[in-house]
């Protein structure tokens, strides 16, 4: 005889499986919500494992009879759970066949509203002086330098490498957090939390730690229940989020943007946001907003990825399913690459669109909005990113520099790739820019002043440049001014005149006799003219 299974027994079934659900729960930390395909896995393994504890509580098989008795104690005892598993098959299943772009390729293209626009008038001109400098790479080392000049914070804690690009009272930063050394310095530390957080500015290269009043207390370099994704999912247990980002108010205070992901189409597709929650990393207070109801000062709510993803879609699909099968005709993709734009004190996702085919031009290029996901489209034919990359690197290939991954920037009304270049320690040893629409033209220069005016002369050469951008022009007064700074290992002399405006700005390789020159100082200078309220000069002497 096969003992049956009793309440005792069948309640302490429930409990190893309530258990071990717990465990998985707040290990994996899945979404309680049928769009999360996890969900379904994590289901799954509960009534296998409550199944097996069934079949394990009758005590064995012990005669050819057995299998009958199996199935009939797991009816009685697991028939509710086996039923919502099968119900939870027939819901995937369907809802994988509802989320299918074959049926539904309509619905996928229209995930991204795209608007056409002009570049010239859509991206404001930008000076040298406001131009950023930095990628990811460069940033990185500067922020571990900075973290190994203190003494009291390098023993204990490393800077994370998540840096994000944001822009601060309107000026482009990288901010990332601190994270522990290891287990024991988190141990030792995690009372008082992380102490302070890196931010970098972009332009100037100027590396800030921002020191905290009070430790940030809830981050992804802890554990238990203040790591950032475990903390946000016992909060909002239905909601399912993308990668949690770190970003800093207008007073400096820290937080984690965590956007809420939403499925659009059938039940697994059409991956979208449909807000953030907002966690403040050093309380814990937190709220959630929709979309268009985040603060102005959040950037990134829509990752790069889902824009992309999203824009490939739309490419695909513009002339439907079938098409983007055979024929291809007007299908688009995304090319290899993106980077980033501030603008209007938002930040933009940059990237060029190229055809299907293997194409190695571009056929125009998207700015998407990272907060709002105001997507516009800017029909401009010229080279591919990488392209662009090859270029500046044949104009200094007996150097073996590499080009960093290009940003779009707007140079005397040209839609102009601007890359670093490096060499082989990863130290930047100059600039390059490169026309988008012809890339034979590109400029170079040991400092970005110095690249930019050899830009604009080349262009002016080519009939695509005003005269009156690069027309020198000659000042002379008494210095009002003098500011300096360091980029690049060069440094830079801001010089205003009495009654003017105007900063002119020149290095110290231009001009030495700068460096002893004093506030009511004669001089006189030679600039080239240039938007903004900088003016680069050539030349500044006594007179």
């Amino acid at each position: 005889m096969i003992k049956r299974i009793g309440f005792k027994r069948t309640l302490v079934n429930i409990v190893i499986t309530v258990a071990v659900g717990f465990i998985y729960f707040y290990n994996r930390l899945p979404a309680i919500n049928l769009q999360d395909t996890q969900f379904y896995g994590f289901f799954f393994m509960l009534v296998l494992l409550f199944s097996i504890l069934t079949v394990l509580s009758i005590g064995g098989i012990r005669s050819n009879n057995d299998i009958r008795s199996i199935f009939s104690s797991l009816k009685q005892f697991a028939l509710v759970p086996l039923i919502i598993c099968g119900g939870l098959v027939v819901i995937y299943l369907v809802g994988s066949i509802l989320s299918s772009p074959f049926l539904r390729a309509s619905a996928y293209r229209s995930l991204l509203p795209i608007k056409e626009g002009d570049f010239v008038k859509d991206v404001a001109e930008v000076t040298f002086s406001q131009i950023p400098m930095l990628d990811e790479d460069s940033a990185m080392k500067l922020g571990d330098k900075k973290l190994g000049e203190l003494s009291d914070m390098v023993s204990q804690f490393e800077v994370a490498d998540n840096y994000t690009q944001i822009n601060y009272r309107s000026h482009p930063v990288r901010v990332t957090p601190l994270e522990y050394g290891d287990l024991i310095k988190w141990f030792n530390n995690r009372s008082k939390g992380l102490p302070a957080y890196i931010s970098i500015d972009m332009v100037t290269q100027e590396v800030s730690v921002v020191r905290l009043k009070e430790g940030m207390k809830y981050s992804d370099a802890e554990h238990f229940g203040r790591n950032i994704y475990r903390y946000i999912r016992f909060n909002y247990p239905t909601y399912m989020f993308d990668t949690p980002v770190f970003e800093i108010d207008d007073e400096g205070t820290p937080f984690w943007v965590c956007p809420r992901i939403v499925k659009r189409i059938g039940l697994f597709g059409g991956t979208d946001v449909s807000g953030a929650v907002i966690v403040n990393a050093v309380t814990g207070e937190h709220k959630y907003y929709e979309a268009k109801d985040v603060p102005q000062w959040v950037d990134k709510v829509y990752s790069s990825a889902l824009i992309i993803e999203q824009y490939n879609y739309y490419g695909r699909y513009i002339n439907g399913f079938i098409n983007s099968v055979f024929g291809q005709r007007g299908v688009t993709v995304t090319s290899q690459g993106y980077s980033y734009i501030a603008l209007k004190d938002n930040i933009y996702m940059f990237t060029g669109i190229t055809s299907a085919g293997t194409d190695q031009s571009n056929v125009g290029f998207i700015l998407a909005n990272q907060r709002t996901k105001e997507t516009t489209y800017y029909s401009i034919p010229g080279a591919q990113e990488n392209s662009a990359r090859s270029s500046a690197q044949g104009v200094v290939q007996d150097l073996g520099y590499k080009a960093t991954f290009p940003l779009l920037l707007n140079i005397s009304q040209q839609p102009t790739y601007f890359m670093a270049l490096k060499d082989g320690a990863g130290l930047v040893k100059g600039y390059a820019m490169v026309n988008l629409r012809q890339y034979q033209i590109v400029a170079t220069g040991a400092s970005v002043a110095e690249c930019q005016n050899n830009y604009v002369k080349l262009l002016a050469q080519k009939g695509l440049a005003k005269q009156e951008d690069i027309k020198k022009q000659s000042e002379t007064g008494v210095i009002a001014e003098i500011r300096t700074a360091v980029r690049s290992g060069t440094s830079y002399y801001y010089v205003r005149l009495e009654g003017d405006d105007y900063f002119y700005v020149i290095s110290v390789a231009d001009s030495e006799e700068v460096v002893i020159m004093n506030v009511g100082n004669k001089v006189s200078i030679d600039y080239t003219s240039t938007s903004g309220s900088l003016r680069l000069a050539n030349r500044i002497v006594r007179s």
